[in-house]
């Protein structure tokens, strides 16, 4: 009987399952966020009331028109660890489907005033951020979405949208349909859900943003 040295074995099987284990690993990371177009409604000017709270402005009475949505998520990075000072913008079209702080150009619609149409925050230790706003509405040939930037010290600044899963105008959307790898499409659109205790008929989403 030929007589094999043990160590040398037990490192090809070390080695072996080191290999192994690589595409396992690979396929625990997260998604990350695709990446989409800024479009041509980010603010040319930013309101006086630049806070996480977009249903409320600063000396107004009233809150905006619109369903009440309260958005929360995390900042990762693609091995789920928080990242930390990452600072997150949304902008998004009021109830009429108006954009706030840009020029007005083929704009009709009446605007909402009690609408802030832009907040900005800075993630907590854990990588967590939170809004509150309107669930999104169409508009002008774009399914209802939520425009999303991530920048801080360090970060490759990303700007990506986010849908809202079963929206009719989801199929034939020009930019969602960009993404062509399902599962990246599907890393965007996100499902509401009813909010109990909150504003009535108010609604929660949970977006994480995974920064690639």
């Amino acid at each position: 009987m030929t007589h094999i040295p043990r160590r040398p074995v037990l490192r090809a099987l070390a080695a072996a399952a080191a290999v192994a284990a690589l595409p396992a690993r690979a396929a625990d990371r997260l998604v990350a966020t695709p990446r989409q177009t800024a479009g041509p409604f980010y603010p040319t000017r930013f309101p006086d009331d630049v806070d996480n709270d977009l249903v409320a402005v600063a000396g107004r009475r009233e809150t905006a028109q619109g369903q009440i949505l309260h958005l929360a998520g995390r900042v990762l990075d693609r091995d789920g660890k928080p990242v930390r000072g990452a600072r997150v913008e949304i902008w998004q079209c009021d109830a009429h489907g108006r954009y706030h702080h840009v020029e007005q150009g083929w704009q009709t619609a009446r605007i909402d005033e009690n609408f802030q149409g832009f907040g900005r925050a800075t993630v907590a230790d854990d990588g967590s951020y939170r809004f509150r706003t309107i669930r999104p509405v169409p508009y002008g040939g774009r399914t209802a979405h939520i425009h999303l930037g991530i920048a801080g010290d360090g970060i490759v600044p990303l700007i990506t949208q986010m849908y809202v899963a079963g929206e009719p105008g989801n199929a034939g959307d020009p930019v969602l349909g960009g993404i062509r790898d399902e599962r990246d499409r599907n890393a965007v659109i996100v499902a509401l859900h009813k909010l109990d205790g909150a504003e009535p008929s108010a609604l929660r989403a949970s977006f994480d943003i995974v920064l690639g």
